[in-house]
């Protein structure tokens, strides 16, 4: 990949931990495109990673505790009811579950310098994308070409 240099683990600080001022979205954004994942930006990244990862994680726990305090109902329709919300929140944390794995796979790129660019073609992925999607591995274009594709051939 053309301009792209490994990222050691050091390289890459945690901005919370440092007394730097954080990097904002709109300074993210109107930064040179030769600055394309820079430290600063594989930190306001990966911050946003763990956050995601703590919240995920911290959602999880909150349904266990909240599964665990659940009692019967005498009445049908009360039971019924919160059976529904439950299947509900377990669907969601199914969801939450399959987005903790990218979140750590996006981490786990970060630390081998490869996360921003696209796993297809090894061009940038770009700041507004990784703003919107953290967790993407694609250009917009390659994943429009794997969507065709799966369009198309029911994959």
């Amino acid at each position: 990949m053309p301009g792209r240099t490994a990222v050691k683990k050091d390289a890459v600080p945690d901005v919370a931990a440092t007394d730097a001022k954080p990097l904002t979205e709109a300074a993210l954004k109107k930064m040179p495109v030769a600055q394309y994942m820079n430290a600063e930006q594989l930190a306001f990244f990966r911050n946003q990673l763990l956050t995601m990862q703590r919240e995920i994680l911290d959602n999880a726990n909150n349904t266990s505790e909240h599964l665990r305090e659940h009692q019967a109902e005498p009445d049908v329709a009360d039971q019924a009811s919160i059976e529904e919300e439950n299947a509900l929140e377990l669907r969601t944390r199914d969801r939450e579950r399959k987005l903790l794995r990218k979140v750590e796979e996006a981490l786990a790129r970060i630390e081998d310098g490869s996360y921003g660019y696209c796993e297809e073609t090894g061009e940038a992925i770009g700041i507004p994308r990784l703003l919107a999607r953290p967790t993407a591995t694609l250009t917009i274009e390659a994943q429009s070409r794997r969507e065709q594709k799966q369009k198309l051939f029911g994959r």
